[in-house]
């Protein structure tokens, strides 16, 4: 279980069952600090998310591979290739 699910469920038990997040945490093999941890988005998430899924419409046989070149080397784009490969992951492309 990713710890991104077992944070979520240690969320709903201190909201919910009136548990204190120091339990809740021990209870699902997660840090105080990764409950409490904020996520900070970044405008360019989705202008990257844009672009993948603009580039997997127009050329349905492209993989992560020919995009992620296409962005770099055509659109001149400077993008870590680990951030659009998650982006990627996330998008429902398939």
């Amino acid at each position: 279980m990713k710890p991104s699910q077992r944070k979520v469920m240690a969320q709903h038990m201190v909201s919910n069952r009136n548990i204190s997040i120091k339990l809740a945490c021990m209870a699902f093999g997660i840090s105080e600090k990764c409950y409490r941890y904020q996520a900070k988005l970044n405008s360019e998430n989705a202008e990257i998310a844009d672009w993948l899924v603009k580039l997997t419409e127009d050329e349905v046989d492209w993989g992560f591979g020919l995009c992620y070149d296409y962005l770099r080397n055509v659109e001149g784009f400077k993008w870590n290739h680990k951030r659009v490969y998650r982006i990627y992951c996330e998008l429902p492309l398939i």
